[in-house]
């Protein structure tokens, strides 16, 4: 089934390269949105956890990450993406 899931996370002393493994994985999914620095949207049939599991591979030790399933009702302002993939795909 597919679904789409919010990613939230704070890298702990995060390089350059570090954000930009994290930006490169969220990447390879075939439908994405860049909300805001720390939060991306995905669409995708596997499940928080599997989602979770490949990406804290790629976080330094004691990074923060938080996958939720989105749910039917949401509100924003000032998004980096567009707010028609928001409206598509929340």
């Amino acid at each position: 089934m597919i679904k789409t899931f919010i990613i939230s996370y704070d890298l702990k002393n995060g390089s350059d390269d570090d954000y930009e493994n994290v930006y490169e994985a969220i990447k390879k999914y075939k439908t994405w949105a860049h909300i805001t620095e720390s939060t991306w949207a995905i669409v995708t049939e596997e499940r928080a956890k599997e989602v979770r599991d490949k990406l804290i591979k790629l976080m330094p030790k004691g990074s923060s990450l938080f996958v939720v399933k989105s749910g039917s009702v949401a509100a924003w302002r000032n998004v980096q993406c567009s707010n028609e993939w928001l409206k598509k795909h929340l």
